[in-house]
């Protein structure tokens, strides 16, 4: 049976869901917003079905991929909410050239504001398949961690202590780092939330961490810019005009503190358009080159040791 084409969403609907799932508006005043666009034979279940996140369908890499090992792990964070679980993820390339483990970098992947969904669990595994070490932990942790659905996963996330998550990710980057079968050189990246927390990591480590990449993530707070040591490549969608309009005073931040940089404005693209779990902001042009640009970036500041 051939596949049913999507129907086409308002520009406006979109806007109104990344207002929903950044807790900006709440449950009913979503559906209600959304039935002001049921029109020509649109319903309004048709819109909702459209926007929400379908990560079957957007899964690159398997679970059970013979290309790469994953597992589960707990991380102690005694500064945050005591400890985090994590998803590993190694490429088995890297464990079978010798009876020791080959050391890998290693990449910090920070989820958006709605816990370790599957979405971020395929970026972990897409970069291990890039011969990375990625480590993916769930900032929900001490609440029970992602529940299986964002708009669920959005609600417990906002009751989580920030400055303690904050510690979380803290201790989850430096025990990536110690850990025997890492090289001991770490780069972040992240996703909106997590985009703004790779930011963060890179002005709180200092030397400690060799690059960052966020993703339509806030800035950090402009006078700490020049404790970063880190490699900053930035990635916004044009369309994500509050980010985009805040990027000038970061870049030059960055430039005035002697920082390796870069920032990416990524035409006809908006807030969260990486993320192809959500047809309706995916942008596949836009979302393939900021993945190439990002994957060079930690082979050229994390692998490669470039100074």
């Amino acid at each position: 049976m051939a596949q049913q084409p999507r129907p086409h969403i308002p520009p406006a609907a979109v806007a109104l869901y990344t207002r929903y799932i950044h807790g900006e508006i709440d449950r009913r005043s979503f559906f209600d917003g959304v039935a002001r666009f049921a029109a020509g034979g649109l319903t309004a279940p048709a819109i909702v079905d459209a926007l929400m996140p379908n990560y079957a369908a957007a899964q690159q890499i398997s679970k059970t991929d013979e290309r790469i090992r994953a597992q589960q792990v707990a991380i102690p964070s005694p500064q945050g909410n005591g400890s985090i679980n994590a998803y590993l993820v190694r490429p088995v390339s890297a464990d079978t050239r010798s009876a020791t483990p080959q050391k890998l970098p290693g990449i910090l992947v920070v989820h958006e504001n709605r816990g370790l969904n599957p979405h971020i669990e395929d970026i972990a595994r897409r970069l291990a398949l890039a011969n990375f070490m990625a480590l993916a932990p769930d900032g929900l942790t001490s609440i029970g961690g992602y529940p299986g659905d964002d708009f669920q996963g959005g609600q417990l996330f906002r009751k989580v202590d920030a400055g303690k998550m904050m510690e979380d990710w803290v201790a989850a980057a430096l025990w990536l780092q110690s850990r025997s079968d890492c090289t001991g050189r770490i780069g972040v990246t992240g996703f909106c939330y997590g985009g703004g927390v790779s930011n963060n990591l890179a002005v709180r480590l200092g030397a400690g961490l060799a690059a960052a990449v966020p993703f339509y993530g806030g800035a950090p707070p402009i006078e700490n810019v020049a404790k970063i040591k880190a490699a900053v490549l930035v990635h916004h969608g044009a369309l994500d005009t509050r980010l985009v309009e805040a990027w000038p005073a970061y870049d030059q931040a960055l430039t005035a503190a002697g920082v390796p940089h870069e920032g990416r404005i990524y035409k006809d693209a908006v807030h969260g358009f990486n993320n192809d779990a959500t047809p309706e902001r995916y942008n596949k042009a836009a979302a393939d080159e900021a993945w190439e640009r990002t994957v060079a970036w930690f082979d050229k500041y994390v692998r490669n040791q470039e100074p």
